[in-house]
């Protein structure tokens, strides 16, 4: 594998021969929309034709998908992945289980045509489609609820071909810490006895004293005893709302992962690696910025379109740029083919 940097006046023919390398499989590979423009500093990944999936490298891979996403793209994700992480299901504050708006039995019968595993993602989001931690209370601290919650998730991998579950919340009271980790092992029984796995998602601390909504409720060494696996939200130090970052900065996700493997066994450890990038109109004014959600590809063409050249920062391992429009300068930050390297090594190094 080869990653190759765009200079100026390069194409997609000119480095398919300079590499030996068909026009076709770079074009395909780092998926460069027609015309095939290229931006100045994009990073290329450079390799023979599609590596069958028997020939990758031990790694184990999942990914989160809505029941909106496109079957194309689903299916050309399925063969480089082992579970599809079903987003999502939710629940009223008695238990009972909410279903996605839209059927999702055509991506639990597409995982399983492709041998890949499809979880149920449970989320706890109130009407307002953010997490609430007064739902997640009144669920875990209530027996009926908690019951019939269980029977509800027990349901669903019975009879609609789940395969395991993923319990993902944010925003747990510290009060409701202890109660977090027995909800996790009863959740996590009653999946087991179906021979299937648990898996909780960790938000990203670097210490067991972090303050903090998003991190006090969070025991991660117990959580780690209580789930099969857990995955660590390695993302949003760059987000809506903040200044203009990174979104998963090297230098920030390896002291998350410093300190996980120091409670938890690494091979229960999962690293989450957001799979897109974020525009922020500048200057950033706290409580009034909003930075725009844009994908890896999208921020690419909007570099050719602006004529930016694309950054490299070593110390977070980011591609980022800028551009101008007529009213404000903006800056951009996604993730790329190096950026997702440099988080694959981490994972091979821990």
């Amino acid at each position: 594998m080869t990653i190759y940097t765009v200079k100026e006046g390069d194409t997609v023919d000119g480095i398919a021969n300079a590499f030996g390398t068909p026009a076709s499989t770079i074009i395909y590979q780092n998926q460069i929309p027609y015309p095939y423009r290229l931006a100045i500093g994009e990073a290329l990944l450079l390799q023979g034709d599609t590596v069958p999936r028997n020939s990758l490298p031990s790694i184990y891979a999942g990914g989160y998908a809505y029941p909106f996403i496109s079957r194309w793209v689903l299916e050309e994700t399925l063969p480089f992945i082992d579970t599809l992480y079903i987003f999502s299901y939710g629940f009223t504050p008695d238990g009972t289980l909410i279903p996605p708006p839209l059927d999702d039995t055509w991506m639990i019968s597409m995982a399983q045509k492709y041998n890949v595993t499809p979880v149920l993602t449970l989320t706890p989001f109130g009407d307002d489609g953010k997490f609430d931690n007064s739902l997640i209370s009144s669920v875990i601290n209530d027996l009926n609820a908690r019951t019939r919650l269980k029977d509800a998730i027990v349901n669903q991998i019975t009879n609609r071909g789940f395969q395991g579950l993923d319990i993902d919340f944010e925003y747990i009271l510290a009060s409701d810490r202890e109660a977090f980790v027995d909800f996790v092992i009863y959740l996590q029984e009653a999946v087991s006895a179906l021979g299937y796995l648990t898996s909780v998602a960790l938000a990203p601390k670097t210490s067991d004293s972090q303050t903090g909504l998003l991190y006090e409720g969070k025991d991660y060494q117990r959580l780690g005893m209580a789930a099969d696996y857990v995955l660590l939200m390695t993302y949003e130090w760059g987000y809506t709302y903040g200044p203009a970052m990174a979104v998963a900065p090297l230098n920030k996700v390896r002291e998350v992962v410093e300190y996980a493997v120091s409670v938890i066994p690494p091979e229960k450890i999962h690293l989450g690696i957001p799979n897109y990038g974020y525009d922020w109109r500048l200057p950033y004014v706290r409580g009034v910025s909003r930075a725009t959600t844009i994908g890896n590809i999208e921020a690419v063409q909007l570099a050719i379109y602006n004529n930016a050249v694309i950054q490299f920062d070593t110390l977070s391992q980011s591609p980022n740029f800028r551009y101008f429009t007529t009213n404000a300068e903006h800056e951009v930050w996604f993730e790329d083919v190096r950026s997702l390297n440099s988080k694959f090594s981490l994972v091979e190094r821990c």
